[in-house]
């Protein structure tokens, strides 16, 4: 670890910021670092406002992606090089956007796809439970509570805890998962059996899954989490409920990631179609 690493890392623990902010800031500046194949402190702040401009423009993240990297780059800079850097990204767009869920049939071509053992079984588990890729990385044995068929999720974003469900279907994949790979704390490891599988890798993970079934639509791993959201919805599940499944604090919140599908849509009847002529 270079001493910079070591004295944001100091920074951002003295910040008292959640574990989830520290690796993403963390994971900003070394993709900034990564992309010039230089160190951060050699760069320009010319260099480091066209990387921002190529995350938007070129690799065409989504805004709140991109103001991650540009918060975690700005901290970096100004708290442990003491530069000034004047970094901007454009505003938030106004437009209101609605998060895109798949069909049933998208998410299984996507998941048929994933031959991989562990691959597959890290796609179900976020699907059938609703959650965050930075949650699922961090699951434990002990966050399966098969007696009550629920999922624990210690420390969601903001710093909570929460339940959700446990699927049958993904619990079975788990025995299997389980008994081929032997997982020591974290179910879904990385190189090693003492660290979490990496953001980056899950991310990847579901990107190679959605190319080989030929899925177009969706972006990143989250359209699991919005799907999930969805198909619960479709199955008569009150907002009330998945808002608690997703971890929520407000409704609203939860308002934007139940999207009806066509198909359902198609099969309600108009109250007119019911009034006796």
């Amino acid at each position: 670890m270079t001493e910079l690493r070591k004295k944001f890392e100091r920074h951002l623990i003295f910040k008292r910021y959640s574990q989830n902010t520290n690796e993403a800031y963390m994971n900003a500046v070394k993709s900034l670092a990564t992309h010039y194949r230089l160190a951060p402190d050699r760069l320009t702040n010319k260099q480091i406002q066209d990387y921002l401009l190529h995350l938007l423009e070129e690799r065409r993240l989504a805004w709140n992606t991109c103001n991650v990297y540009f918060s975690g780059i700005k901290c970096f800079y100004t708290n442990v090089l003491k530069r000034k850097t004047n970094l901007s990204i454009p505003p938030r767009p106004r437009q209101k956007t609605i998060a895109l869920a798949l069909s049933r049939d998208e998410i299984d071509k996507i998941l048929s796809a994933c031959n991989n053992l562990k691959h597959h079984t890290l796609l179900l588990a976020v699907y059938s439970a609703g959650l965050r890729v930075s949650e699922v990385v961090k699951l434990e044995p002990i966050h399966i509570e098969r007696s009550r068929k629920m999922i624990w999720v210690e420390q969601g974003k903001g710093r909570k805890d929460r339940y959700t469900i446990l699927s049958d279907v993904f619990l079975k994949q788990l025995e299997e998962y389980w008994k081929a790979y032997r997982p020591g704390r974290w179910i879904f490891f990385g190189k090693t059996k003492t660290k979490p599988l990496p953001i980056e890798t899950a991310q990847t993970i579901y990107y190679k899954a959605k190319m080989k079934a030929g899925v177009k639509r969706g972006r990143g791993i989250h359209t699991l989490r919005h799907s999930f959201a969805t198909h619960l919805i479709e199955q008569g599940t009150s907002t009330p409920v998945i808002k608690r499944m997703l971890g929520h604090k407000s409704i609203s919140t939860t308002a934007k990631y139940i999207h009806v599908s066509n198909d359902f849509v198609s099969k309600v009847v108009s109250p007119l179609d019911r009034v006796t002529p």
